[in-house]
């Protein structure tokens, strides 16, 4: 029994939904997003919601069900709320910035990094906090993933780029005056 998979997604009153065979195509005040359904899976509509339905308990059936669902719910916050992640920078001297459309970022290399975002995707830096915003959940997550992976928080001064809310655990490091 997939949990997920039966739970009813509410629709707001903003987002409109056309579904055709293999396709859904879900249009807000964000913007528009076509989500691929597998054909097995029936995706209906009725009374302001959206209730997938798998036609067997095979294993693939059971699989593709929750991931189905979970598109959907996300395609459908997407468009109306849209998804957000938010970055700051720790250390002297590092920053964020941007010139034009690219993200300039100054992290402590012999030259600046220049990143381009891609489609759908808005960048806003404040010189130690970036925040990454779009409809695609999948694409804002992989964004600031790439951003994070210029400078990693290091262990021992903390210094890099790290998500907003993250814990990132503190080493000794060397002692002084160690073997005799």
């Amino acid at each position: 029994m997939s949990r997920i998979g039966n739970k009813i997604i509410e629709i707001p009153e903003s987002v409109t939904l056309n579904i055709s065979a293999g396709m859904v195509d879900i249009k807000g005040p964000k913007g528009t997003m076509a989500i691929p359904v597998h054909s097995d899976m029936q995706v209906k509509q009725d009374n302001g919601s959206i209730i997938v339905e798998r036609p067997s308990d095979s294993r693939t059936h059971r699989s593709l069900h929750g991931t189905t669902r979970q598109l959907l719910a996300n395609g459908v916050q997407g468009v109306s709320e849209g998804f957000n992640k938010e970055l700051e920078i720790r250390g002297v001297g590092y920053q964020a910035n941007m010139q034009g459309k690219y993200l300039v970022l100054q992290l402590g290399f012999s030259h600046d990094i220049y990143f381009e975002p891609p489609e759908g995707i808005e960048i806003k830096a404040n010189r130690t906090e970036i925040s990454v915003s779009g409809i695609n959940k999948q694409l804002v997550g992989e964004v600031a993933a790439k951003i994070r992976s210029f400078r990693k928080p290091e262990p021992y001064k903390g210094k890099g780029v790290r998500y907003k809310d993250e814990y990132v655990r503190s080493k000794q490091g060397k002692t002084v005056g160690g073997g005799a």
